[in-house]
């Protein structure tokens, strides 16, 4: 993998770049839509490609190792093969399962014992195993497996997390870097900076992650919970020590809002299950603000979702139509839905891209944070 800074805003910390990997150049900022278990939800990959525009998508470790398993993925020729996505692929290594699943699991320094949330089953996750099972799903990029804490979270408790995913950090690099991609393409790892809230503990892990010098990095145990404040603190914080030549992901994140102020920040990439998941309960997100489609007032208004137009769907469909479908629970609604909040979110983050290039981007960012925080 590679990565190339193309431009960064003066005003800002805000920066534009291009990640090239074995299926495709990214074009950062970039949202990454979520397929947990090789799909995102109700969306074809036809629509992902041509009308969503997404570059990259996720696929989840814990999810895909129950099912479909990894034999039948292997069998496939791999996770790009499986599912019939030709572009690139990142895997999460099922640390967020271990925040989670708290009542299902078991930490140990060795790992973490799962019992399936499907059938009981026991299952046991290592830093090793977990690299190899992300060799076998074959996502372009592949993460650390860690601890995400919860929040909020003692000090002392974070601290030891912290600790011990930083010696599971070092047995993943010793795993990885001793074997060898299977489907015939590079694969890359990224570590991961943890530290829940404080200060001290987030720069120790941002130093220590940096440390080991791998082609990008990541910042977990956000957007759990905490404050907004909080996670724009520690983000800041960490991106004044990860190094500036090399892409910053941060895990989990978020809404419109968040996405514009953690680029301000020096974030490059981000994924959230949000656009899809609220959009089966009726949210969207537009450049004027987010809507509820459950609301009567919705009822005879036959104007486009978006009336600026982000995706294919504002122009076929209208407010009032996709209000009937939601409230009639038809599963039309929310693929369009689905479709509309993926198409914005990818919108929205080529938009910053474009205004960090003009130079435009912090006055263009805090009109915009405004507007898409809006409820309308």
């Amino acid at each position: 993998m590679q990565f190339e800074l193309n431009s960064e805003d003066a005003s800002s910390k805000a920066r534009a770049g291009t990640i090239t990997t074995e299926h495709g150049k990214i074009e950062t900022p970039i949202f990454m839509p979520v397929g947990t278990a090789g799909t995102v939800k109700g969306v074809h990959q036809r629509e992902l490609d041509e009308d969503i525009k997404a570059q990259i998508i996720l696929g989840n470790t814990y999810h895909l190792y129950i099912r479909p398993g990894l034999d039948v993925i292997e069998k496939a020729g791999g996770l790009h093969k499986f599912n019939n996505w030709n572009k690139p692929i990142l895997t999460d290594s099922g640390g967020y399962q271990v925040y989670s699943l708290a009542g299902q699991r078991k930490i140990k320094e060795e790992g973490v014992k799962f019992s399936s949330h499907v059938d009981g089953s026991k299952l046991f996750f290592t830093p090793e195993n977990v690299m190899d099972t992300q060799r076998t799903i074959g996502a372009d990029i592949i993460m650390a497996f860690d601890e995400c804490t919860p929040y909020p979270c003692e000090y002392n408790y974070a601290k030891r997390s912290m600790e011990m995913t930083h010696r599971w950090l070092k047995r993943c690099c010793d795993r990885f870097d001793s074997t060898l991609p299977k489907y015939g393409y590079d694969q890359t790892f990224f570590p991961i900076v943890q530290g829940s809230v404080y200060k001290d503990l987030r720069i120790k892990s941002a130093e220590t992650i940096a440390s080991f010098e791998r082609e990008g990095n990541a910042i977990g145990g956000l957007s759990v919970g905490e404050p907004h404040e909080e996670m724009y603190a520690m983000t800041d914080l960490v991106c004044q020590i990860l190094p500036k030549d090399k892409p910053r992901y941060l895990m989990g994140v978020g809404t419109p809002a968040n996405l514009l102020e953690n680029i301000a920040l020096g974030v490059d990439m981000f994924d959230c299950v949000m656009p899809t998941r609220n959009a089966r309960n009726g949210q969207l997100f537009t450049q004027n603000g987010i809507m509820n489609m459950k609301n009567e007032k919705w009822k005879e208004d036959f104007s486009p979702l978006d009336p600026n137009g982000t995706s294919f769907v504002d122009l076929q469909y209208s407010k009032a139509y996709v209000r009937h479908l939601i409230a009639l629970n038809e599963r039309l609604g929310a693929q369009i839905a689905s479709i509309h909040n993926l198409a914005f979110y990818v919108w929205l983050v080529n938009e910053a891209r474009r205004q960090i290039i003009e130079g435009t981007f912090t006055s263009w960012k805090s009109t915009m944070v405004k507007k898409v925080a809006e409820r309308i």
